[in-house]
């Protein structure tokens, strides 16, 4: 993927081609970049302390000086929301901590996007819009507080959110995060995001209609999505008509304790393309570890959703529903029609270790727009039950070896392609009954 240059990029950039223009450049060394250190700015760093001024001193210095390195030595900062301002790096210190303050008034409420629209909601704790070049390099950590990020409508504080900018990195620092997503880059381009350690009780990260994207090397533990790809909701989303694509998730350690540990959705009306989960562990011991999912009424497209040397250690593989699942708790906007139903192509997963759980549930397809492309190959271990597709076209099963799972290694229903000799027809499951509550007890004669 083609990728801006960092603030130190920049800096090099320049020199080389002063040094076209000049005979002697080869015997001097490239600037250093300017250092901006919080303490100077009046930080305290005691905890108590709010240090919200000095940082947004210390931020602005750097962002109208040009860029540099805003330093962050050891110590525990309390903040409220700070925004970040272009050719800035963040860098944290060892045992250098930022704390999110329990005070609202620190969170301006602005447009925010959550749950694929955009609506009032607090502003994030360290957040940037319109800028290009700005970082968090490690290797301290940020906790967001959970009081502040835990409303929903509006939106809560999320701990790291840049919005519509141009190459944004994060290396080698910790989040952690309570009550909602823990980092949500939106409308972003050139996202690297390495080695980034994140615990939260919600989605760990939300990439939300970006361009080149690598996550590498992370190790997300979260109670929802560990990571999300999201690209709007309804009409709202698909008017904008921005896709979440060029995404690679690489050589990460993902464990989700509730939903997926890479979720595709719900929110894609804009359409997500290009996805690449490779060389990773995962782990989902209550649910699927990559779950493709939308609705019908939000439009859009998942199209070439590809997975490859994935390890599972815990819970299900692969589910993909794009008839009935996604966030209610707001109205929904709808697509009308058949524009509204989503369509999936080309999903392609190989070389899959399982230890449990279901294979794959590929069945919550609309057979008005059935899933155009499906691969399943060299998928070894041990499952719970099998497979299960319907309405697939052009499906490709190969190298499936699996043991220990009950009933049909594969059930099918309207589906084309090579690999399903002897399935069985797949069945859909029963509506779930929803039952009235019992009578309460006659009384008792007397």
């Amino acid at each position: 993927m083609k990728r801006n240059a960092s603030p130190l990029g920049v800096l090099a950039a320049l020199a080389a081609l002063a040094c076209g223009l000049t005979t002697s450049c080869s015997t001097q060394p490239m600037p250093a970049p300017q250092i901006f250190n919080v303490r100077d700015f009046g930080a305290t760093g005691d905890g108590t302390t709010k240090d919200t001024a000095a940082f947004q001193k210390a931020l602005d210095a750097c962002a109208v000086s040009g860029g540099g390195e805003v330093l962050v030595p050891a110590g525990h900062y309390l903040i409220g929301s700070v925004q970040m301002g272009r050719g800035t790096i963040l860098r944290l210190q060892q045992d250098s901590v930022l704390t999110g303050s329990g005070d609202a008034a620190d969170y301006p409420t602005m447009d925010v996007r959550w749950e694929g629209r955009w609506q009032p909601g607090r502003r994030a704790l360290i957040y940037a819009a319109n800028v290009d070049h700005t970082g968090i390099i490690g290797p301290g950590r940020i906790e967001g507080n959970p009081e502040m990020a835990a409303p929903q409508n509006p939106r809560g504080a999320v701990v790291l959110e840049p919005i519509s900018c141009n190459d944004v990195r994060w290396e080698g620092f910790s989040v952690t995060q309570g009550r909602n997503w823990a980092t949500h880059p939106t409308y972003c381009t050139d996202v690297e995001i390495t080695n980034v350690n994140i615990q939260g009780s919600r989605d760990g990260i939300d990439i939300d209609s970006c361009k080149n994207v690598r996550v590498e090397g992370c190790d997300i533990d979260t109670g929802d999505d560990a990571i999300s790809i999201k690209s709007g909701r309804g009409l709202n989303g698909a008017r904008i008509g921005k896709p979440a694509e060029d995404i690679l998730i690489s050589h990460c350690i993902l464990n989700c304790r509730g939903f997926a540990c890479l979720g595709v959705g719900s929110e894609n009306s804009g359409g997500i393309r290009n996805v690449r989960l490779e060389h990773c562990k995962l782990s989902a011991p209550r649910a699927y570890v990559v779950y493709i999912k939308t609705r019908i009424g939000r439009g859009g497209y998942d199209d070439n959703i590809v997975g490859d040397d994935l390890e599972v250690t815990a819970g299900s593989f692969l589910h993909v529903n794009l008839v009935s699942i996604g966030n209610a708790n707001t109205v929904d906007d709808p697509v009308p029609g058949p524009l509204g139903i989503p369509e999936g192509r080309n999903f392609r997963f190989s070389n899959v270790r399982l230890s449990g759980g279901t294979l794959a549930d590929v069945s919550q397809i609309s057979p008005d727009k059935p899933l155009q492309g499906l691969v399943l190959e060299n998928i070894t271990g041990v499952c719970a039950r099998g497979i299960s597709l319907q309405h697939v076209n052009n499906a490709v099963l190969r190298g499936i070896q699996v043991t220990g799972f009950a009933g049909p290694l594969l059930a099918t229903n309207d589906v084309t392609g090579s690999g399903l000799d002897g399935a069985v027809k797949y069945i859909p499951p029963p509506p779930k009954e929803t039952r009235k509550p019992a009578p309460p007890p006659a009384p008792a004669p007397q």
